[in-house]
């Protein structure tokens, strides 16, 4: 059997932390990681308590620095098959056998859920300034990256060990754009990538991004597609396109 980690990135989610952690099926993971991102409150306790392995920031430094000490983690623990679940419980964890069997039995090298397949994503509570951006993003980097993906920006991800060692982690980006970033390692280097629909929560206790902070990450983006294009025409080559 494959040896399976979930890699949580927790940052300020003390009060949804336990009820994440009960949620992931019991007997379909060996390890669950929990990067704490520089918590002001005691999720590093409630991680403790519930018997996870800690990896600790001592200051925030972004979800996407984070899931890179979570990888690293994992694949120290010669993890065959890592499950990215957020700690503030917004993706359902029970998911994460049907993410696990992608990856086994389909031979995935890496997976991503799906808003867009399951349900209309506006009826489930996804705000019309997130959907617009998703649709016309999500269009753009599949036209860029000759890829054929339903959701770009979807953090519930699971990935084979050896597609993450080959990755170059330390080149992509410490924010929210990260998981993009992992995508796109995956469409250009023709890595075989499976979806799993599935609908998210748009509730107070799950962490939701502000207007301000999705404005930035658009263009972050746009930024990347613009400087794959540049690669491409060998105006500008980029280390992180050439691994």
């Amino acid at each position: 059997m494959p040896k399976v980690v979930v890699v949580m990135p927790a940052y300020n989610v003390s009060h949804v932390l336990e009820k994440t952690l009960m949620s992931i099926p019991q007997g379909s993971f060996n390890e669950i990681i929990v990067v704490d991102d520089g918590s002001r409150d005691n999720t590093a306790e409630i991680a403790r308590k519930n018997g996870c392995f800690l990896v600790s920031h001592a200051q925030n430094r972004g979800y996407g620095a984070a899931q890179k000490s979570g990888y690293k983690a994992a694949l120290e623990k010669k993890a065959d098959v890592v499950v990215l679940v957020h700690g503030d419980n917004q993706y359902d964890p029970s998911f994460v056998p049907v993410f696990v069997k992608k990856i086994v039995e389909e031979r995935c090298d890496l997976v991503t859920g799906t808003r867009m397949i399951l349900g209309d994503a506006l009826k489930q509570g996804m705000p019309i300034w997130k959907f617009i951006p998703n649709r016309i993003l999500t269009w753009l980097e599949n036209t860029a990256f000759g890829s054929n993906i339903s959701d770009y920006h979807n953090g519930f991800r699971a990935y084979s060990a050896e597609f993450l060692n080959k990755v170059p982690l330390d080149y992509l980006s410490d924010k929210f754009d990260f998981d993009t970033d992992m995508i796109i390692q995956g469409a250009i280097h023709h890595r075989k990538i499976g979806e799993v629909p599935h609908e998210t929560r748009y509730t107070k206790e799950n962490s939701q991004m502000p207007f301000s902070k999705a404005m930035v990450y658009g263009l972050s983006i746009l930024r990347t597609i613009i400087r794959y294009r540049l690669h491409l025409l060998r105006i500008c080559p980029q280390k992180v396109y050439s691994q």
